[in-house]
């Protein structure tokens, strides 16, 4: 972040000041970070008190103080130097004495409201001096088309990005705050629960470029509509400027509809026909990894030839709105094909591959789920299992078992048990050789039965009710060389199994 001293601070969020002077607010300076987690705590920190579900942020303030934080950002006085916000609070309040205690939603949001006015404040400082703001959405594909985004841009200056899938109310502003002057770059990823969320988030750092990757069916128990999450994410080319640029993925017919929608001039990214960027003569390799030709503009016959880091016949689309992003911002073609050739998954538990030492094929996008990219990773899985092993792999040749470990899609809704019946029939038509279904309920069991019922019979598909039960079925029954997917939302804790699988029988990260 840039520095700011606590009383500006206090002035920006329109908080007042407690357990330290005016005079001392004006001496202190905030040279670090802004933390939520009072463990990564560094001189010159600010601390963000955050009542969470298990623990509240403001029993830490003075341990976050002894570790080097110059003051907190907190709904109430917390016994050392902070600036308290609350709602109704402002920056001309000038009572001393304790706040009442707000309800913790209450609290958390005064405290996320005032993150946001900073984060929006160090932005606007940091664009007027240069800094160009890259903000990607979609119902799929964010995370790791961000992280790619973020390595095209990396030979062209100083980038930052959020780790993993820090895009919400939190994520957001914390991720604006970790630019600096020295930031050329700052690439953010904004998702939505709601409408107007994104709105919101793109309020906080305008980007000058947008990229909308796909409208699927992620959240739709929330939106109730493809169409609702449709006029969502467009809520992001509608927040770019006229001298900015709203990259869209027009192989989806409803980004394509989005460039209406927006003053900024558009590019437009297929990977099926050509356009301002489009990719040619898509393969996989052994790991799906896809290889093409990358074409900038309707004309360029030769195009440049790219290898991608990356595992899934969908990284196509999200490699080549990175690579629209880094031509707008001045890479050559072939830096560009540089770039995504070295960039393997930079956030974990999304489409990271891995062999163990005895030839089996870990696929971990254990991180989230949702119908659309279920699908994706399904069909990945599929290539693999069928492909031959590069030569000097420990995976024996020949046809290997594929194994989709598959857990519950969450905030699907009304929708929740045909989608999750749909899945457990496409890993039968697709010829998965073992479907495991973890978790109980009617989701879970619906998929179970749409597998049944395409045709899997016996042991192919199994139902087990929770992590350590399939960790142990997969233990006892995998086979050097198979190939083993684990996929689900976070929340159904898939995480910990698919850690576990790599790490068996010494596995090597490829």
């Amino acid at each position: 972040m840039i520095a700011l001293t606590v009383a500006q601070v206090a002035e920006i969020v329109g908080g007042r000041l407690a357990d330290i002077t005016p005079e001392q607010a004006e001496r202190t300076v905030v040279t670090g970070t802004v933390e939520f987690d009072s463990r990564r705590i560094t001189p010159g920190s600010l601390f963000l008190a955050l009542p969470g579900a298990r623990s509240d942020g403001h029993d830490h303030a003075a341990s976050a103080v002894t570790a080097g934080a110059v003051a907190v950002l907190a709904a109430r006085p917390v016994g050392v130097p902070a600036i308290v916000v609350s709602p109704g609070d402002s920056a001309s309040d000038s009572r001393s004495g304790a706040l009442e205690h707000d309800d913790a939603a209450g609290s958390g949001a005064a405290v996320l409201a005032a993150l946001a006015k900073l984060a929006a404040a160090v932005s606007a400082t940091l664009v007027a001096g240069g800094l160009k703001i890259i903000g990607v959405t979609g119902s799929s594909g964010k995370t790791s088309t961000k992280d790619l985004i973020a390595a095209v841009l990396a030979p062209l200056g100083e980038v930052v990005a959020p780790p993993g899938s820090f895009n919400n109310e939190l994520g957001h502003p914390w991720t604006v705050l970790r630019a600096d002057e020295n930031t050329d770059f700052l690439v953010l990823e904004l998702s939505a629960r709601h409408r107007g969320n994104i709105a919101a988030l793109a309020a906080i750092a305008p980007p000058q470029i947008a990229v909308v990757l796909n409208v699927g069916t992620a959240h739709l128990g929330e939106f109730g509509s493809r169409e609702a999450i449709a006029q969502t994410k467009a809520e992001l080319v509608q927040a770019v400027p006229k001298s900015g640029v709203a990259i869209l993925n027009v192989d989806d017919s409803a980004v394509a509809a989005m460039a209406d929608q927006t003053v900024a001039r558009v590019v437009r990214v297929s990977r099926s026909a050509p356009a301002d960027v489009w990719a040619g003569s898509v393969v996989l390799d052994e790991l799906a990894r896809p290889r093409f030709t990358l074409h900038f503009g309707p004309e360029d016959a030769d195009g440049v030839a790219v290898a991608l880091g990356v595992s899934g016949d969908h990284q196509v689309s999200n490699a080549l709105c990175a690579a629209a992003v880094a031509g707008e911002c001045g890479a050559t073609p072939q830096q560009v094909a540089d770039a995504l050739a070295g960039a393997g998954p930079a956030s974990r538990h999304r489409m990271q591959v891995s062999t163990r030492a005895d030839g089996v094929v870990v696929i971990d996008d254990s991180y989230n789920a949702n119908p659309d990219s279920m699908r994706a990773a399904l069909q990945a899985l599929a290539w693999i299992a069928r492909t031959e092993p590069a030569p000097g792999s420990p995976t024996p040749a020949g046809r290997r078992r594929s194994w989709a470990v598959l857990g519950e899609m969450a905030e699907l809704g009304e929708d929740a048990i045909s989608e999750h019946d749909r899945i457990g029939r496409l890993a039968v038509r697709l010829d998965v050789s073992r479907l495991i279904v973890v978790g109980v309920g009617r989701s879970m069991g619906a998929m179970l039965h749409g597998a049944v019922m395409e045709g899997s019979w016996g042991a192919e598909a199994t139902a087990v009710p929770d992590v350590d039960a399939a960790l142990a079925l997969l233990r006892a029954e995998l086979q050097a060389g198979d190939v083993v997917l684990v996929k689900a939302s976070n929340s159904a804790g898939l995480t910990a199994l698919a850690q576990a699988l790599a790490a068996d029988d010494a596995g090597e990260r490829r």
